[in-house]
């Protein structure tokens, strides 16, 4: 039996104090406990707190603005005219198009960049985020370029096959999937990467080729950042504006799409410019809701 001594106050000489509390709270003093915290959490200093409250105030007064000076009393009236309605189911239409455009071309393009080791893939991952951070504008003036009547490949599909994509709804379908593309191609990689591919190289090992074991294995596993990607695209592609009017127009009821009709209305009816406004606030609101779990949660 091992023998432990004590001292006159009863203390253990291993420096306990025999009471057999061994998850007592540090002391600072006699009788004095230490405040605890939550981990990761400290007092805020006011050098900090008073910018990063101005900051929040210039983010959400606009917003605020938004909603005070609404017309709510004629909002159904503003919302049922004839063009609203029509920008509305315009950009309903071509925001889902651009999305199913993105979803086919997007998803094998994210799985080549995190999947195979391609030569030049940091190159390749460059030139398809490079719309994130490139001018709308400058977008639809390349898209011209490229697909206009005396593109590079349009006037090749406007002479073989009389094919004209600038100023039509199928133009803003492909401006809109432009812009909106990057966001599904970077949030399915990040699925891909996080996916074990252990399950694909079983899935070969028992007979599947690798369409089928894309389709039954890894296609189930990303499904929550396909999901996720796809609504991010189909935002981005409803709030579009800058490709859209210079590589589609703004033609009423072809290509005015909802931020078409707002840029529009404001000259003429800022009432209705601000109705069409809070749908597309709304459409945002529903994006961060259904993506709370991605964005609003705390770890």
């Amino acid at each position: 039996m091992n023998k432990r001594t004590t001292g006159r106050d009863g203390s253990r000489a291993d420096g306990r104090d025999g009471s057999g509390d061994q998850g007592a709270p540090a002391t600072a003093g006699p009788g004095r406990a230490l405040p605890r915290r939550r981990p990761g959490t400290q007092r805020v200093p006011v050098t900090l707190l008073l910018p990063a409250l101005l900051g929040l105030a210039f983010l959400v007064l606009p917003l605020v603005g938004l909603l005070v000076r609404a017309p709510w009393s004629g909002l159904s009236e503003q919302l049922t005219s004839t063009a609203a309605w029509d920008a509305l189911r315009l950009s309903l239409i071509c925001a889902t198009a651009a999305t199913a455009v993105s979803l086919v071309l997007g998803v094998p393009l994210a799985w080549l960049l995190a999947r195979t080791e391609l030569p030049g893939r940091r190159v390749i991952r460059a030139l398809v985020t490079l719309p994130l951070v490139l001018p709308p504008v400058v977008g639809g003036v390349a898209l011209l370029l490229v697909l206009g009547r005396r593109g590079i490949v349009g006037s090749w599909l406007d002479s073989a096959f009389g094919i004209t994509l600038p100023f039509t709804t199928t133009g803003v379908v492909i401006a809109e999937a432009f812009v909106a593309m990057p966001f599904l191609v970077i949030s399915v990689e990040g699925a891909l990467r996080a996916a074990d591919p252990r399950y694909e190289e079983a899935a070969a090992t028992l007979g599947a080729s690798r369409l089928t074991a894309f389709r039954r294995v890894t296609l189930p596993m990303i499904a929550p950042g396909i999901a996720a990607g796809a609504v991010l695209a189909w935002a981005r592609a409803l709030g579009e504006f800058g490709a859209t009017i210079t590589f589609a127009g703004n033609f009423p009821g072809r290509t005015q799409t909802m931020p078409l009709a707002v840029y529009l209305a404001m000259e003429s009816d800022p009432e209705a410019a601000i109705a069409l406004s809070l749908v597309l606030l709304a459409v945002s609101v529903a994006v961060l809701v259904g993506l709370r779990d991605r964005w609003m949660s705390t770890p």
